[in-house]
């Protein structure tokens, strides 16, 4: 029996360019693309009214987290699961020592937990500590597992936020390693003290989670954590910029020419934050996330950021907890655990609020929901396109296909829908993972096991020759007699 498929008659979309074609898979890889190609033999996939696509890959998933004192509900089968049926075909998860935890330790914990993805994954690994031990792992996970980010907290203190010393620390032996710094951007001292302040003013339920972390202590961090890599000459990642604030300061350094790179979620583009007045607790709870949802100002300045190309990524933060996790901060916002789902619906959202309300090209669709991503954490060509030699990470979209989200009929192992009613046309009629159909008609064909860990590896070099003018700062020292 041939291992070959061909998918015939769709319009083939790439950052580049759309037309009508074929595609040739052979095995887990693409072999060809063209017009009218011709596979005696292969399995023929009919694409016809239908746009052939790189498989999503979302950046930045927490899947079966240990946080606040419970451990997010989506395992890596379901996760990645869910994630097909949406379109997606591979996450970025990420790996997060407790304080004081061997960072390598971690890893290979998280590595284990992963071994049961039905889909591809990688890891950025948190530095939530310093000391030696640290700064030598942090080399053994460049060269030997194909780590290429790190992830800084600057929120959670007394957990795992980083101070500027560790920062410092962390940011310099990345830039020495080639790898790209990624942070949460918030001041955690400022949210310490405004949680405190927000509590005892008396708004102890969800509604105080926004009032304890405005635009402001994001945008602070952001800029802070921008100038100590401007002064380092370190690449920068953020993720889930959610305000304008922080959008500024991405902003300005990109013109300024830093390399900053910056991420927005798929909900903070459409959710706003009358969410967190909901007069059902259990409702509001669900959408307490880091930073929090915002007003709606801000949401359109994402979108423009989106377009205009200061953002250049989508992602979900994907981290469910459900009603009874939730519930474990009823009397007190403080402890509600953060996190809301959606790795299974950013495509369609972005698809329907994005590309048919005229913001997004479905070239630019592709860029910011596969490629941009791929080529920003250094999986490109492997993954994000459709050329040969690429995994054939696929997914064939239906844009005239309608469905209302719902935790009814969601494929995430959450009892909520963040999107709960919202009705979006386009979506994944067939995804294809590595050569294998894994979700067609409406039914999952996942196989538990069957993802691979992706390696990403760093580029010390092409980092050396980007920053190079940051390497004294940007100016020349005045020699004095």
């Amino acid at each position: 029996m041939s291992d070959q498929k061909i998918i015939k008659g769709g319009t083939i979309v790439t950052t580049e360019r759309e037309f009508v074609g074929d595609v040739l898979i052979s095995g887990e890889t693409i072999q060809a693309v063209g017009v009218d190609l011709d596979a005696p033999g292969a399995e023929v996939i009919d694409a016809s009214g239908a746009y052939v696509m790189p498989g999503g890959i979302d950046p930045h998933t927490h899947m079966e987290l240990p946080f606040m004192g419970t451990v997010a509900s989506e395992d890596f089968f379901t996760g990645t699961s869910a994630a097909v049926a949406g379109g997606t075909t591979s996450i970025i998860d990420f790996v997060i020592p407790a304080p004081q935890e061997r960072i390598l330790d971690a890893y290979n914990k998280w590595r284990g937990w992963a071994e049961k993805a039905a889909a591809d994954y990688s890891f950025h690994v948190a530095i939530t500590w310093w000391d030696d031990s640290v700064h030598a792992d942090m080399k053994t996970l460049t060269e030997e597992h194909g780590v290429n980010s790190f992830k800084h907290f600057m929120a959670y203190k007394g957990a795992i936020m980083c101070d500027d010393e560790v920062l410092v620390n962390s940011f310099s032996r990345a830039k020495e390693l080639g790898a790209l710094c990624t942070v949460h951007a918030e001041n955690g001292e400022l949210v310490y003290r405004l949680q405190e302040q927000v509590y005892n003013a008396g708004f102890h339920g969800p509604e105080g989670h926004p009032l304890s972390r405005p635009p402001e202590v994001e945008g602070e961090a952001a800029n802070r954590a921008i100038r100590i890599a401007e002064v380092l000459g370190v690449p920068l990642y953020l993720v889930h910029t959610s305000c304008i604030d922080a959008l500024e300061a991405v902003t300005r350094a990109r013109l300024e020419g830093q390399r900053v790179f910056a991420e927005v979620l798929a909900q903070h583009l459409v959710i706003d934050d009358s969410v967190y007045r909901n007069t059902d607790w259990a409702a509001a709870a669900h959408y307490v996330m880091s930073p929090p949802f915002r007003s709606k100002e801000h949401q359109s300045a994402l979108w423009q950021g989106l377009q205009s190309g200061m953002l250049q990524t989508t992602a979900t933060d994907h981290c469910c907890f459900c009603t009874d996790q939730k519930a474990m901060g009823r009397e007190d916002f403080r402890k509600i655990p953060n996190g809301t789902g959606g790795v299974e619906d950013r495509m369609s959202v972005l698809w329907h609020h994005g590309v048919r309300s005229g913001k997004l090209t479905p070239s630019e669709f592709v860029a910011v929901t596969s490629t941009n991503t791929a080529r920003i954490f250094n999986i490109h060509p492997k993954k994000g396109s459709l050329a040969p030699g690429a995994d054939a990470d696929i997914v064939i979209w239906d844009p005239n296909k309608t469905r209302t989200l719902s935790k009814d009929t969601h494929h995430q192992n959450v009892d909520f829908n963040i999107y709960e009613g919202m009705e979006v046309t386009g979506a994944a009629a067939i995804t294809i993972s590595r050569g294998s159909v894994v979700w067609k008609d409406g039914q999952l064909h996942t196989v538990r096991g069957a993802g691979k860990h992706i390696e990403r590896p760093c580029f010390p070099q092409y980092w050396d020759s980007q920053l190079k003018r940051n390497e004294f700062g940007k100016s020349t020292p005045v020699k004095r007699d």
